[in-house]
């Protein structure tokens, strides 16, 4: 397993499960990870390092779960030498690590998404911002950790967000091209689809609660919660999904001689138009896969090895078990700006071994027995019900009773859910 975060954690726990007797490595694990895998002390990032080591241990499978050892050619580096990999060629990773390229690829094969424009010189941007006005979308087009998309409601606030990006260089490298773009209506859904390029099983749409505030407020991060199943999105909507917007995808970037294996994410806007793309992800998105792999009932595992063996996946199938998930992340205090670490985290001992409760590590570290934060998102907390209702309550019960100087979180994860449901039922 390649990654330590809260995703990481939680496909670790999830093909553990599949193949309880497998011998597992992960990247420098983090405390909730230990327990589950053997440590590999390299960098997620040390392309070289890594790809040395499974030339060197032949594991049966190699996951790769952030996108920055995706964009910077890991899964290439293994192909290269017959090493089963599950995730996409850096050229197939360009749908994320570019969201201009994205959006191109989007125009030529036809997937609905908000109209826009791309630039790389402040003066061009300024000129466009202030002839279309707000509100906009700035996207730094780049990889920004989840956090380089900024909604603009003015004209002032979208000047100010691109000059940041193209002259003050607040993103950094992932900044040094911009993608401006139409403010879109609508609720967000997340929907995830392992894929040997050619046939993709979607699995189930969950949704994500990107703003730090209560209400949708605050800046983005790199999400504070999620939860699935999502009342929106029925069996219908999910066909067309497949249909409009990831089989065109694969299509083409197979048309363009990079072809995607591995986990495709799609970010939808449902508008009244249909869904549009808001972004693609290389892939599992973080945090709704803590939410969605304790609903998966069938193997992962049985998905992943075919992807990363170069074979098909033609006529697969997911099945999930009744009910829902909700995660409350629990965040450092400042973030997703500056925030401090080390503060000492208190998780009482019954609590991960709840009925109905999940606890993924993230920002965490351990030392002399004491185990204490050491990210901007800490933990993610899953609750798992007959419904949402349950999930929720399940949740927040166990976030209440972790403790750590500091602790953010929202206590409103999956309010959109509940009104989309009262509008449907006119309550």
């Amino acid at each position: 397993m390649v990654g330590n975060g809260g995703r990481e954690h939680a496909l670790l726990w999830k093909l553990r499960q599949d193949a309880p007797s497998a011998e597992f490595w992960a990247t420098r694990p983090n405390p909730g990870m230990t327990p589950l895998a053997k440590a590999v002390d390299l960098a997620p990032e040390d392309v070289d390092g890594l790809t040395a080591w499974v030339e060197g241990n032949e594991p049966t499978l190699t996951v790769i779960g952030p996108e920055v050892p995706l964009a910077s050619g890991l899964a290439d580096a293994l192909r290269k030498r017959s090493l089963p990999v599950f995730g996409p060629t850096a050229g197939a990773a360009r749908i994320e690590s570019s969201k201009a390229f994205a959006k191109e690829l989007m125009v030529k094969v036809g997937v609905a998404t908000a109209g826009h424009r791309t630039f790389t010189r402040w003066p061009q941007a300024e000129a466009y911002i202030s002839d279309v006005g707000g509100p906009v979308v700035v996207k730094a087009s780049g990889l920004a950790a989840g956090k380089g998309a900024i909604v603009c409601p003015s004209t002032e606030e979208a000047l100010d967000a691109a000059r940041s990006m193209l002259t003050a260089e607040s993103f950094g490298p992932a900044g040094s091209e911009i993608v401006v773009e139409e403010f879109m209506e609508g609720e967000e859904l997340s929907v995830f689809g392992i894929t040997d390029g050619r046939h993709v099983v979607l699995l189930l749409p969950t949704q994500d609660y990107k703003r730090i505030g209560e209400g949708d407020t605050g800046p983005n991060t790199g999400g504070m919660g999620a939860c699935a199943p999502v009342p929106i999105a029925d069996p219908e909507m999910i066909e067309e999904v497949r249909r409009s917007v990831f089989l065109p995808v694969l299509d083409g970037l197979e048309n363009g001689a990079t072809p995607f294996r591995g986990l495709l994410y799609a970010g939808l806007m449902i508008t009244d138009e249909g869904p549009k793309v808001v972004e693609f992800n290389c892939r599992f998105g973080d945090p709704e896969t803590q939410a969605l792999l304790p609903l998966m009932e069938s193997s992962l595992l049985d998905l992943m090895l075919p992807v990363a063996r170069g074979g098909s996946i033609e006529g697969a199938t997911c099945a999930w078990r009744p009910g829902a998930a909700l995660n409350t992340v629990l965040a450092s205090e400042g973030y997703p700006g500056s925030y401090e670490k080390d503060k000492e985290i208190q998780i009482p001992e019954n609590l991960a071994e709840a009925d109905g409760i999940e606890i993924f590590h993230a920002g965490t570290r351990q030392e002399d027995g004491r185990l204490l934060t050491n990210g901007g998102r800490v933990l993610s907390v899953v609750g798992v019900g007959a419904d949402l209702e349950e999930a929720r309550d399940r949740s927040l019960f166990a976030a209440d009773r972790v403790e750590f100087e500091g602790k953010t979180l929202r206590r409103d994860i999956g309010w959109r859910a509940w009104a989309s449901r009262a509008r449907a039922t006119g309550s």
